[in-house]
This record gives structure tokens, C-alpha cells and sequence, in this order.
């Protein structure tokens, strides 16, 4: 997966110390939903290079952020800026859907 693994530390770093506009995918191994909706966030990223971040979680080596979030089931994508939570999409998400909460949490 070409999109960025992220522990506990580098959560914190990334989405409060930097406050940077970004998505977090929370998903397993063993997802089959999470292997199709991977792929097309890794072929998203490269348009918002610069300006927005495509991260990922494993649940399973980070309970403790999956829990954090109160979250039920995966994936799991959550839309962070400026260091505030801007909203979840969850399940097989669609590419037009990630593309347009992208736009709203950037302000377009």
C-alpha cells in the first residue's frame, strides 16, 4: 500500500503538531472492503499532492486510535484539518464522495 502508515506518535504529529488537511483510513489486513477502497485512494493522491495527506491506520496494531474514535467497523475514512476531526465516511466508499468531502474540509 503506497499510502503512509501511521502509529499513535506519528497520528499526533501529523494531525495536531502539524495540523495538516488530511484523511486517515482506518483498516485491516483482512478487510476485503478496505483492499478495494485502498487502491483508489492511492490513486487519488497524487492530484492532492501538497495539499492533502492519505494516511491509514491498521485497527489491529492501533486499537487504541481505532478505539479513540469510537469507532464500529471497517474502514473507516476520517477527514481531519487545522487539527480538528471534519467527519467520517464509512464502508465502500465512492471516489466522487471522497472527492467532494475533500473539497468541503479544504474550503473549495
Amino acid at each position: 500500500m503506497s499510502l503512509q502508515q501511521l502509529n499513535s506518535n506519528q497520528f499526533e504529529e501529523i494531525i495536531y503538531d502539524n495540523a495538516e488537511a488530511c484523511l486517515v483510513m482506518f483498516s485491516r489486513k483482512d478487510c476485503h472492503v478496505c483492499k478495494q477502497v485502498a487502491p483508489m485512494l492511492e490513486e487519488m493522491k497524487p492530484q492532492y499532492e501538497g495539499k492533502f495527506g492519505f494516511y491509514y491506520v491498521d485497527v489491529e496494531e492501533d486499537k487504541n486510535l481505532f478505539q479513540r474514535f469510537s469507532l464500529k467497523g471497517v474502514p473507516q475514512v476520517l477527514f481531519f484539518n487545522d487539527g480538528e476531526y471534519q467527519g467520517k465516511l464509512a464502508g465502500k466508499v465512492e471516489e466522487e464522495g471522497i472527492e467532494e468531502k475533500i473539497a468541503e474540509v479544504l474550503g473549495a
